[in-house]
């Protein structure tokens, strides 16, 4: 999306944006009539349909709770990364990045481009909008990592579940390396800084530098907002098993979490809502950790259709909303002394 702020520019993105939020709202409700119809009629199925029929109807409303928590948690962690923007709008940008990111086949990095979008056009500097969002990315990315790190070593320690190293140490393993890279990327970073011309690609290079840094700083002296960016994951993780204990089998904690780690790495390819990628990764990977197939089958598809429509619903009205404050500014704090000394 284009970041001019000409009254015309912003009525052509304006204009995409809800065309395309539209858009994927059609797509969310077709996919959703395709896979109903699918478990329906394939005779494969039926013991999916069956399993989803006579779930545990509050634990289902449970799990649309969970969905709900980690929609709230997701709006005080922005609110965190965007220190001094307006309470107000700051939740409304971060629950329209989450219906974006339900709805349109954006990934995790395309629905920050339309929070950034939204608070431009709302008077915050790009550049440093640019900054902070790649620190709300790295930010909840971090935790994922730390998460699946936990995961694998408490399974290959001892925790219910498969014994297969492959599916406990390496996992683990992986998570390590890509903390290391990212405590090591600024000190690289810097060198490329120092040898590059002043232009573009040297302003990319210490915005990213400068995002890791703040991202470093904020999982290292944390403050009680980290227990929102926590939650942001766990209150989601909490829906798929809300959704087993639904349809009468709960696994366990370290396996479950691992196949959601791993099963949503597939949400970096653009599909609408991850619909039939992302349940596909997941119910293979649940399998492979252990867990029955039809009741995998049946936890996910309720699950993946909880964790889109509750962002996807609250987002757009926040959306809604959005659109007639066009004229409320947004001031952002500049970045600590030392982090744009470096």
């Amino acid at each position: 999306m284009s970041w001019d702020n000409s009254p015309q520019s912003e009525q052509v993105d304006a204009a995409k944006a809800r065309r395309s939020l539209r858009n994927g709202f059609i797509t969310l409700i077709l996919a959703l009539a395709l896979a109903a119809g699918l478990v329906l009629a394939v005779p494969g199925l039926n013991g999916v349909a069956s399993t989803v029929s006579n779930m545990n109807p509050e634990w289902v409303v449970i799990a649309v709770v969970l969905e709900v928590l980690s929609c709230a948690s997701y709006v005080v962690v922005f609110l965190q990364v965007f220190e001094r923007a307006p309470l107000r709008i700051g939740a409304r940008v971060a629950l329209t990045e989450e219906a974006f990111g339900a709805a349109v086949s954006l990934g995790g990095a395309g629905s920050l481009a339309v929070g950034a979008w939204l608070m431009t056009e709302r008077g915050a500097p790009a550049g440093r909008v640019v900054e902070r969002s790649g620190v709300l990315f790295l930010y909840t990315s971090a935790i994922n990592v730390f998460t699946l790190i936990l995961a694998g070593l408490g399974l290959f320690c001892g925790l219910p579940g498969p014994r297969n190293p492959l599916l406990s140490i390496v996992p683990a393993a992986v998570g390590v390396l890509v903390l290391i890279l990212f405590l090591l990327l600024p000190r690289y970073v810097d060198r490329l800084v120092r040898r590059s011309r002043p232009g573009r690609l040297r302003t990319f290079l210490t915005e990213t530098a400068t995002s890791v840094r703040d991202t470093t700083r904020l999982v290292s002296h944390p403050d009680w907002r980290i227990v929102a960016a926590i939650g942001y994951l766990w209150f989601d993780i909490a829906v798929l098993y809300a959704c087993f204990a639904a349809a009468g089998h709960v696994p366990p904690v370290a396996p479950l979490v691992l196949a959601y780690q791993i099963g949503y790495l597939s949400a970096f390819i653009p599909v609408p809502g991850g619909i039939g990628v992302v349940d596909g990764s997941l119910i293979a990977m649940l399998v492979l950790y252990g867990i029955g197939g039809t009741v995998a089958t049946a936890a996910t598809l309720v699950y993946h259709a909880i964790a889109l429509w509750v962002p996807a619903v609250w987002g757009t009205i926040a959306f809604i909303v959005l659109q007639k404050t066009k004229r409320k500014s947004v001031v952002l704090r500049n970045p600590p002394e030392e982090l744009r000394a470096r």
